[in-house]
């Protein structure tokens, strides 16, 4: 190792606590980020959430033998190693629908936290103090579709200066990891480290005993990776900015024998939907508990996302998802599948023919 390594290439240093200035505004952001940034208050009072409208009709649509025979059918083809006799064979004796309702809540909320930060300084002018910052929920920041999840980061305007480089002190270069600047690393293979083979100079290490590094070409250096060889740093305010679909659901226990789980795959028949900025919980629901859960998750997300998110829009649905229990027999015994969603998805847990190996 080179001896003067350590004074040629200074330790990695974090950033100096001077490194940044003081913004107005900006007085509580630091390296690295803190929490998301409460939004101000509505310059206008906002209008409280109305109802909205209510179908006249809450229509719910059966399940013929036919596509439950139909469905079955397939579900027992997907399995390569099932018999399709149940499926082909079986009589349904009787179908009972156990339709179900599903309430979705999606609040679409924008969130902004600061940090400072820098990247190699590569010619840009520092707008330092050259006239006042923008806030930052002032900055201008363009949104993404309604409900559509996306992340921006945006370098805020009038916060940019230019420092040196606080990892390689302004060199450029850092010591080789690898090599710890000695520009060698292990033993050379050849002559094992002694320069010598047959009492001649090693002509694979040229006499040296060691491998030449292959990370820095045998300099014992590499380009810095802080400043990327610049030598210089743009510091500046980095603005992130995300917008989130915030997601929840309610499903009504529905008591077929069905999974709740097993429903989250599938779709159902949207019977109503409404969008608002703010919205107003359900009314004239035939089913309460739907009306009890859209009064609750509205109250939540409204209380929760308003504290440090901007709230852009929120919007409910309620689907149908459709679940039929069908009873059949198959050689004398009874048996049980569901069929459920608009996908017309099969559920049998217990089929009566789950192989058809035949072992010779």
């Amino acid at each position: 190792m080179n001896p003067n390594s350590a004074a040629m290439y200074p330790p990695l240093a974090a950033p100096a606590a001077n490194m940044f200035g003081n913004v107005p505004g900006y007085e509580g952001t630091m390296a690295g980020g803190g929490g998301y940034l409460p939004p101000p208050m509505p310059a206008e009072p906002v209008a409280p959430p109305q109802p909205g409208p209510v179908p006249d009709d809450w229509s719910i649509p059966s399940l013929s033998e036919d596509v439950a025979q139909a469905a079955f059918k397939s579900f027992a083809s997907s399995n390569c190693c099932w018999s399709a006799a149940p499926a082909e064979d079986g009589v349904i004796t009787s179908m009972e629908p156990f339709n179900t309702y599903r309430y979705r809540l999606e609040t679409f909320t924008e969130s902004r936290s600061t940090e400072w930060a820098h990247k190699p300084h590569e010619g840009e002018l520092a707008d330092f103090y050259t006239q006042t910052a923008p806030r930052p929920w002032e900055v201008q920041a363009t949104a993404p579709s309604l409900f559509t999840n996306h992340k921006e980061e945006i370098r805020v305007p009038y916060t940019s200066s230019i420092k040196e480089c606080h990892s390689c002190h302004a060199t450029g270069i850092m010591q080789c990891e690898t090599c710890l600047g000695s520009g060698y690393e292990k033993d050379c293979w050849v002559c094992n480290g002694s320069g010598t083979k047959d009492n001649e100079s090693c002509s694979r290490c040229d006499a040296k005993g060691k491998d030449r590094c292959t990370a820095c070409n045998a300099r014992g250096s590499k380009e810095c990776e802080t400043c990327k060889g610049k030598r210089q740093l743009l510091t500046y305010i980095n603005l992130k900015v995300e917008w989130t679909n915030n997601v929840e659901d309610h499903v009504v226990e529905q008591n077929s024998g069905l999974q709740i789980d097993d429903l989250r795959s599938v779709s159902g028949k949207e019977l109503f939907k409404n969008n608002q900025y703010l919205l107003y919980p359900l009314l004239g629901f035939p089913n309460p508990a739907i009306c009890q859960a859209s009064e609750r998750l509205v109250r939540e997300h409204q209380s929760k996302y308003a504290q440090n998110s901007r709230i852009l829009q929120q919007r409910q649905r309620v689907e149908l998802i459709p679940i039929t229990k069908v009873n059949y027999k198959w050689k004398g015994n009874s048996h049980v599948y569901y069929v459920f969603g608009n996908e017309n998805q099969v559920s049998a847990d217990n089929y009566p023919a789950t192989c058809c190996c035949v072992i010779m």
